[in-house]
């Protein structure tokens, strides 16, 4: 969404994209170096976040990862507390009170979470980048490197700058394995030969191979071409959400400063340097308004403060702002949209914290064997086969069974007839439901099954039974 500013006159604004040159190639962005006070806050709070990132698999609570998104088993565990299929209307729950936060979040703060926050931006800003510079320089650096000729110079540094862009995905892909299958399932991947683990292997191999490919070729285009989350603004965004913004009010006109020479008319606090524009990662001129590009980075705000003090003018012309508070100079948070979002949020959360506290131990699912009817036996007898799985949801041993609410059927259990679940583990087994022939007054009819933890009846499960009436 863009702010509509009947001060600007831009000649290229919306006509294309700062990344796509006139004839639709990539157009290479090189963003200027920056510092400043708002780089160096968000260069420590990347450092917490990556420590948070990298050390999240190890952590453990009483032996147990305390996040695990095992998509492959069905099984997630986050902050402690386990998740399994038969818990996906709390994981749905869980992405809605999500979704309802971030949208919350953008209507009042904008994209600062893109900034700040996304893994996108954090590795890509603050460790890829920052191995860039060290290695090749600043940005116009960078562009005579990239022009020049592959001579020894330009081979070492790209050699170098790649190995190291190698290691980090490496580094990066085996910690999200971690998250997806465990740190244990990681390190014996890891230690051991890679034909005693084909899957694991060319997994992470291909996680690598997708992370250097966007850090080190596709870059600003995953946040330009492939997030939704910045055409997602201009539904959220209004004249009160704050974003970093240019104030045109006051830096309206430009103009640059000239020695002994008097401006024929009155001139804005923008001196027209571009330095705004040099710095930024996504290739924009913030000074257009608000822009699905803009990522919220900070980069602009530090450079033009730089500017602002070095000409003895206010800092500020780039700042966190909302639309009114530059019209206005006032600035209202609390808006009708905010309290309903965050109306909507708390339900979420008090539904959420309801579910969670009346979810039950244990978990079962039965159903007939596919492809099968009944079995008629030589004593006149009748049964089928079914299916069951057991999730044991609590940390502690459980032993488990299914009892006929009807006398007149018996179960057998096929295989391990011990249903002794460990914790947090799943079962899956099968058994027969038998019944006398004679006993069957209709071609199906329904079975109730009680299922019992250590002795106790803890829920009932309804299945039919099938087989041919007695005579």
């Amino acid at each position: 969404m863009a702010i509509k500013n009947e001060n600007l006159n831009p000649e290229k604004f919306r006509d294309a994209l700062g990344t796509v040159n006139q004839d639709g190639g990539r157009n290479w962005v090189f963003p200027k170096k920056v510092s400043g006070k708002f780089y160096q806050y968000r260069t420590y709070f990347s450092w917490l976040l990556l420590g948070i990132l990298f050390a999240g698999p190890f952590i453990k609570v009483d032996g147990r990862p305390w996040l695990l998104f095992n998509i492959f088993e069905r099984k997630f565990i986050i902050f402690g507390a386990v998740f399994w299929p038969q818990d996906t209307h709390l994981l749905i729950f869980l992405l809605l009170i999500f979704f309802v936060f971030i949208i919350l979040f953008t209507v009042v703060f904008g994209r600062v979470f893109c900034g700040w926050a996304c893994p996108q931006t954090l590795f890509m800003e603050m460790v890829f980048r920052k191995i860039e510079y060290w290695i090749e320089g600043d940005a116009n650096q960078q562009r005579k490197l990239d022009a020049m000729p592959w001579n020894g110079e330009k081979i070492r540094k790209k050699t170098i700058k790649m190995s190291l862009f190698v290691l980090i995905s490496l580094l990066i892909s085996h910690t999200v394995m971690a998250y997806l299958i465990g740190i244990d399932n990681v390190i014996e991947i890891v230690t051991s030969s890679p034909s005693e683990n084909l899957t694991g292997f060319f997994g992470l191999l291909a996680f690598t191979g997708i992370f250097l490919f966007v850090f080190s070729w596709f870059r600003e285009q995953a946040c330009i071409v492939v997030c939704p989350y910045g055409r997602l603004q201009g539904v959220l965004l209004d004249n009160q959400s704050i974003n970093v913004s240019y104030d045109y009010k006051r830096g309206e006109p430009r103009a640059p400063i000239r020695k002994n020479k008097v401006e024929a008319e009155p001139a804005g606090d923008c001196v027209d340097c571009t330095l705004c524009v040099q710095v930024c990662p996504t290739g924009i001129d913030i000074r257009n308004g608000v822009q699905m590009e803009c990522v919220n980075c900070t980069a602009c705000m530090d450079a033009c403060d730089d500017v602002m003090e070095k000409v003895d003018r206010p800092k500020g012309l780039i700042r966190y702002a909302s639309e009114n508070s530059i019209i206005t100079g006032t600035s209202k948070l609390i808006t009708g949209r905010v309290k309903a979002y965050s109306s909507i949020l708390l339900l979420l959360i008090i539904g959420f914290v309801a579910l969670l506290s009346t979810r039950e131990d244990l978990g079962a699912t039965v159903t007939r064997f596919r492809g099968m009817t009944y079995q008629a036996r030589e004593n006149a007898q009748i049964s089928n086969l079914y299916e069951v799985t057991l999730i044991n949801k609590t940390f502690e041993e459980q032993e488990v069974t299914l009892v006929p609410d009807d006398p007149s059927f018996t179960i057998e259990k096929v295989g391990h007839t011990d249903w002794r679940l460990d914790g947090q583990s799943k079962f899956e087994g099968r058994f027969f439901l038998v019944k006398a022939q004679k006993d069957m007054k209709i071609p199906q009819q329904n079975v109730d099954l009680l299922l019992q933890q250590n002795g106790k009846t803890i829920d009932r499960i309804s299945t039919s039974f099938m087989g041919p009436v007695g005579n």
